[in-house]
């Protein structure tokens, strides 16, 4: 009979034995396991039977139940998961059972299964999906890298040894070589590249580009603004992008009675129940999951906008006197209307300065607006595959850190931003007609580690300049601003970004000879 052992919590210690009916973990005295844990709902999560196989549901609960680190809402479990609820934590132990995971759903699932037998799973996909066996041309699952040893905090269970997930470690600097599981991951990169653009496909008509910038974004481990007219699928694209790459996803619609805590979160009084004593419980808000969508960002005041960028910044948020991180990993999409300005709170060019993208979504085609009217108003769509996992999005991110860029880029990514000042002799004829203020240094390291990303999502380990170049409109354009000659014409930062690519060359040879210091003559003394 399968029974669960907590390790941490009230009830630390204890042995629960469960009955085919499964039990209801909450506070309130209708729950099978009571949890004396204000981080705790009254109904928080059900364990029960389902066509033969345990599963673990979340109630809706205020603050959320994890497996192995992650956030769930319904999950099949395997000998051996660690389950969190508030401040305890127990394991499920199934004696009848191989202590294997059940067969993967879905191509992501598959990349994690480990090479040997009896090797729990910790792969947790956010609810039970019917099986789908993977398509021919899909490549073979690369190796994972082996995580740095971590001892276990104090009286804590250490967790089962697993191929997954992957532990995130500090960033490492850019002279850590890449291991060889990491370049076999980047080999594969390409393939997968295509299965996620086929899958998205299989809801969002068109929009490559907007898909694969926002692919670079996310492995630079950056945010995007998202700017576009009404009706062109943003939060569409954005929610399905969520479902192929297992990310929580949350969307927030920015109003101008929207305050700091609706996306933080805030401490609640409650009275115990036991005690009668109150006592204060932080509620989390939707900024805690791996994929915000902050629709309509300037429509709500400075001092909410303000509030979710220090969260960008930080990953972390501060209620009380208490801090709490963030998920990893977490991006933020947020979404503009260019046209609309009125009733709006506009970001400041600093606050813009901290999305590493802006990312223009256009028009579809007319072929592509066929198709989109065609799948629509018909049947209902087809649901995408996971095709990649949150762990091996922060593998990649970490490979992304680790790919070395030669000086000869290094070198043009610096003659590109300079370009955009007009302050120096030498910059452009363009700059100094059209530009009131250039990009800063935050935009060369934005567009080192974009091209990178881009690189590495198709398959390849070495950053070119054209790299840069195909970076350089989502990087450059919200830190450039137009003069009054450049709005009388007509012109757009994007049309003064491709000028400068234009008129900017590559380094030659003489960029690479050290200027000779000529010796002065010495001082006659008098």
């Amino acid at each position: 009979m399968p029974h669960i052992m907590f390790t941490q919590g009230p009830l630390a210690g204890q042995r629960i034995e469960v009955p085919e009916s499964g039990l209801v973990f909450g506070r309130s005295a209708e729950a099978n396991v009571v949890l004396n844990d204000l981080q705790v709902s009254g109904r928080h999560a059900e364990l029960k039977l389902e066509d033969g196989t345990w599963c673990l549901f979340d109630l809706q609960s205020s603050n959320g139940t994890t497996v192995n680190g992650h956030s769930i809402d319904a999950v099949q479990l395997a000998n051996g998961d660690v389950i969190a609820i508030g401040d305890s934590q127990f394991l499920f132990q199934d004696d009848g059972a191989p202590a294997e995971a059940p067969p993967a759903a879905d191509f992501g699932a598959a990349l994690h299964q480990p090479e040997s037998a009896g090797q729990p799973s910790t792969e947790t996909p956010q609810q039970p999906v019917e099986t789908a066996a993977p398509e021919p041309e899909m490549p073979e699952p690369p190796g994972e890298p082996e995580p740095q040893p971590q001892p276990p905090p104090p009286d804590r269970e250490p967790r089962p040894e697993t191929s997954g997930p992957f532990i995130q470690t500090p960033e490492p600097p850019l002279t850590v070589e890449a291991t060889e599981e990491d370049l076999e991951l980047v080999h594969q990169m390409s393939k997968l590249t295509d299965a996620i653009r086929s899958e998205v496909g299989k809801v969002i008509v068109g929009q490559r580009e907007v898909l694969d910038q926002v692919l670079m974004c996310m492995l630079a481990n950056g945010h995007a603004l998202l700017v576009g007219l009404p009706g062109l699928a943003k939060t569409l694209t954005v929610s399905t992008i969520a479902r192929v790459l297992d990310l929580k996803f949350k969307r927030v619609q920015f109003t101008p009675d929207l305050m700091p805590t609706d996306i933080i979160g805030a401490d609640v009084l409650e009275t115990n129940k036991e005690t009668g004593e109150k006592e204060f419980r932080f509620i989390k808000g939707p900024i805690f999951c791996n994929l915000l969508l902050a629709d309509e960002i300037n429509r709500t005041p400075p001092k909410t906008q303000a509030a979710l960028l220090e969260a960008m910044q930080e990953k972390r948020v501060t209620a009380g006197n208490t801090t709490y991180t963030l998920d990893k990993p977490f991006f933020v999409l947020a979404t503009q209307n260019p046209m609309e300005q009125e009733g709006t709170y506009p970001l400041p060019e600093a606050q813009q300065d901290r999305f590493m993208f802006m990312i223009w979504v256009d028009y579809p085609s007319a072929e592509e607006e066929e198709k989109i009217i065609g799948a629509t108003t018909a049947g209902a769509q087809t649901e995408p595959r996971r095709i990649l996992s949150k762990e091996q999005l922060l593998q990649l991110q970490s490979v992304v850190r680790k790919i070395p860029v030669s000086e000869h880029v290094i070198k043009y990514v610096v003659r590109l931003v300079r370009a955009t000042r007009y302050q120096y002799e030498d910059a452009p004829e363009v700059t100094k007609k059209y530009v009131s203020y250039g990009a800063g240094p935050r935009a060369s390291q934005s567009l080192v580690l974009a091209a990178k990303a881009r690189a590495v999502l198709e398959g390849r380990i070495h950053v070119s300049c054209n790299d840069i170049r195909k970076s350089a409109l989502p990087v450059m354009r919200h830190r450039i601003g137009t003069n009054f000659a450049a709005d009388s014409e007509g012109l757009k930062t994007a049309d003064i970004i491709r000028k400068l690519l234009e008129t900017v060359p590559e380094p030659g040879e003489d960029a690479y000879v050290e200027p000779k210091v000529e010796a002065k003559p010495a001082r006659k003394k008098k």
